[in-house]
């Protein structure tokens, strides 16, 4: 009896040749509630981390309401417990106390910063960017009398935009320039010192724009 070949009987005879289907091994009862414990409680750890990072980011936003709302104040309006408050929680005002530098040793911005912070008179807020820089540049070179003269001009200004200069004249204070011409001619004739210690700094001021001149 001759089988013919068919597409069919080829089939099947290819089925019969392959390897048997391996088997995955089913896992056990035990395997499967360890599997479980571990998944609840990686859930639960992560809830955890979520609700620690939740009330840390809420406290913070609290922290820096209650400085905005007491930085609003002057110095004189804030309480000593709020005064007590900034110093406590004010991250940069603490960085710029542990330097333990003596005021004029500090830079513009951080003088800035500090007297906004503590409720000082806020001067250097009338001293712009060029002339914060050139305060930096005094300071730098260990020239404290020059950069107290820009002190002092930070003080006139904050006093008003009218100030008095040579001769009864006046002048706008927050719009002249710091050069060495209107020190002479208007800042060094709007403080009163009997002392001479505020010409002093004027002159070395003078002395310092004239050897540093701007580009």
């Amino acid at each position: 009896m001759i089988v013919q070949s068919t597409p069919a009987l080829h089939f099947a005879n290819s089925m019969a040749r392959l390897p048997a289907a391996r088997q995955t091994p089913t896992a056990s009862p035990a395997n499967i509630a360890d599997t479980v414990r571990i998944s609840q409680a990686a859930r639960e750890a992560l809830a955890s981390s979520n609700a620690s990072s939740s009330s840390a980011s809420n406290s913070d936003k609290s922290i820096e309401a209650r400085l905005a709302a007491i930085k609003a104040k002057d110095g004189p309006s804030r309480t000593q417990e709020e005064q007590d408050y900034v110093r406590a929680n004010d991250k940069r005002l603490a960085e710029i106390t542990a330097q333990g530098k003596p005021p004029e040793k500090l830079t513009a911005d951080e003088l800035d910063y500090v007297q906004k912070a503590a409720g000082f008179v806020n001067t250097f807020a009338y001293l712009s960017p060029a002339e914060k820089a050139l305060y930096d540049k005094a300071v730098a070179s260990g020239n404290t009398e020059a950069a107290a003269g820009i002190n002092m001009i930070a003080l006139i200004r904050q006093g008003g935009e009218m100030a008095g200069g040579a001769n009864g004249t006046t002048y706008n204070s927050r719009t002249t320039e710091i050069t060495a011409a209107n020190i002479e001619k208007y800042f060094s004739h709007s403080i009163v010192d009997p002392t001479g210690k505020a010409q002093s700094q004027f002159q070395a001021l003078i002395q310092f724009l004239q050897d540093n001149p701007v580009a």
